[in-house]
């Protein structure tokens, strides 16, 4: 959720922001419609701008921009049209209980923290004074820094919900990159015989294992033994391959399916463990203030990463680091990566 452009207009401030949605190839083909016409009715009647990735996706994402009144109303005419859905199909059914409308915001992770609140109490708020149900994914989804925000219940309570959602958004921009979610093709690569992959594609090691990963123009690391050696000319899009490769380990799988799409991986990734020592006087740049540094290193990686305590009359100090070997590889990656900032002051990271 970008804020773009603000200007104070008379009734208060007017925000262009982009809300993404995550929706199934059904929900989606209701919100086209026929020939298109019910997305053009929608984009003409709200005025917002209106566009749904392409691919043959089990799930789709819609972006939605605008100044916050257009885009109220683009959720208001996607929350009764999936109304509309459930009426129709129920009219044949035996079931008495109508089911609640249902929308999937994709919110950057950095963001969820304030939309639930201390302890809690943000999301408490939202749901009690709309009337919607909230839930806010534990996990982030497949290949990015983006969560599932879902929201369930009537029309206006959904459209009430959006509209505190998107203050809490406004007041608390995304802190860092965030890497978008993109949903995967149903179709998984096709690996041919002595390891070659489709051209989409292209093949990274990491620890024993084989895992994919989207074309990169150049290497971001080498893995020499246990260690991730940091390329020196590492940037941010560099770091983002690298992130989707270890997310693109079990068990991140994507919404709607039920085993990763991804042949020559077991679905049952062992977690392995690996060790590092590192000097007393850099173990607070792995750290960071208050610990951020080492909190967004186990949430790009995945893994998790222990710190033991300082022992008396050692200068160093050991570091766990847990998960699949993608995970590993990445946390060693970005542990390296901040330590060689430290030590050159180039502050790569």
């Amino acid at each position: 959720m970008n804020t773009k452009d603000s200007k104070v207009t008379e009734g208060g401030l007017n925000v262009t922001l982009t809300i993404r949605l995550l929706m199934h190839g059904k929900e989606v083909g209701s919100i086209i419609g026929k020939k298109g016409e019910t997305v053009k009715k929608m984009r003409e009647e709200s005025g917002a701008r209106i566009n749904i990735s392409e691919g043959s996706c089990p799930e789709r994402i819609v972006t939605i921009t605008g100044p916050t009144d257009a885009i109220f109303k683009a959720f208001s005419m996607i929350a009764l049209k999936f109304e509309e859905d459930i009426n129709a199909s129920m009219t044949n059914s035996t079931v008495t209980s109508k089911p609640p409308v249902t929308l999937r915001l994709v919110v950057p992770a950095s963001q969820c923290g304030s939309l639930i609140g201390k302890g809690g109490s943000k999301i408490k708020e939202i749901r009690e004074s709309t009337g919607a149900q909230v839930q806010v994914a534990g996990d982030m989804l497949p290949n990015s820094t983006e969560r599932a925000v879902t929201i369930s219940g009537t029309p206006d309570a959904i459209i009430q919900c959006v509209k505190q959602i998107c203050v809490v958004m406004l007041e608390s921009p995304p802190k860092g990159a965030t890497i978008p979610y993109r949903p995967k093709p149903a179709s998984a690569p096709i690996i041919f015989a002595g390891g070659q992959v489709r051209a989409d594609t292209i093949l990274a090691s990491a620890g024993n294992h084989t895992v994919l990963a989207q074309p990169q123009p150049a290497p971001a690391f080498t893995i020499q033994g246990q260690y991730a050696i940091p390329h020196p000319d590492v940037s941010p899009a560099h770091l983002t391959k690298l992130h989707q490769l270890a997310m693109q380990h079990p068990p991140f799988t994507p919404l709607g399916q039920t085993t990763p799409g991804f042949p020559g991986l077991d679905a049952t990734t062992p977690t392995s463990s690996h060790e590092l020592t590192i000097p007393n006087d850099l173990i607070g740049c792995i750290i960071g203030r208050q610990g951020s540094k080492i909190n967004e290193i186990r949430q790009m990686s995945g893994a998790q990463i222990k710190i033991a305590n300082a022992t008396e009359g050692s200068g160093e100090r050991q570091v766990t680091i847990t998960g699949s070997p993608a995970n590993i590889s990445l946390a060693q990656y970005l542990i390296n990566a901040r330590l060689s900032s430290e030590v050159t002051g180039l502050g790569a990271l």
